[in-house]
């Protein structure tokens, strides 16, 4: 990831100015801090579903080590993608907040999937991604001590990291 452009125009004054009358809001008022996010999908072609959020839209496919042709990002690359777009995005407002420069920034996230599994080959192989690692690539005179507590702050306030860790509640329903 390199270094967000828009950064430029924004320091952590100003993202500080920005999120403290959200900051108080949500102190008085806990309930008006929980926001339901959204996203449905269509089937399209076989192995395609268009997902749609409020501010996106893209057609996932069915990955090639499972018979996709490749032509198209499949649900467990718009995971990693998520991880990697949620961890730079909180990487960007962290090191604005701790004054670190980031000269630049590199994300990395992989994860390993058996597909023995998803395509019912063997019972005992899992179903799901395995062993997802996340590696970040930073130019920055930052000291070791600054960037461990800019990586640590990241982990901790980085949702989709904290999600994967802390998995909630899914319920299926069908309407």
């Amino acid at each position: 990831m390199e270094q967000n452009p828009g950064k430029a125009n924004m320091n952590a004054d100003e993202l500080r100015a920005i999120q403290a009358p959200l900051k108080e809001k949500y102190r008085q008022d806990a309930a008006s801090a929980l926001v339901t996010m959204h996203a449905t999908g269509t089937l399209g072609a076989a192995t395609a579903c268009t997902v749609e959020t409020e501010h996106v839209t893209v057609t996932s496919k069915l990955h090639p080590a499972a018979g996709g042709d490749g032509s198209g990002a499949c649900s467990g690359d718009m995971l990693l993608a998520a991880l990697v777009a949620c961890a730079g995005v909180t990487l960007n407002v962290v090191s604005q907040a701790l004054g670190i420069e980031l000269k630049s920034a590199h994300i990395d996230a992989k994860g390993d999937v058996d597909f023995r599994g998803t395509l019912g080959v063997s019972k005992e192989a899992p179903i799901g991604m395995q062993n997802v690692r996340l590696d970040f690539n930073l130019d920055t005179d930052a000291s070791p001590e600054q960037i461990d507590k800019l990586l640590k702050l990241t982990e901790r306030y980085c949702v989709i990291y904290q999600t994967l860790l802390h998995p909630p509640t899914v319920t299926v329903t069908r309407s």
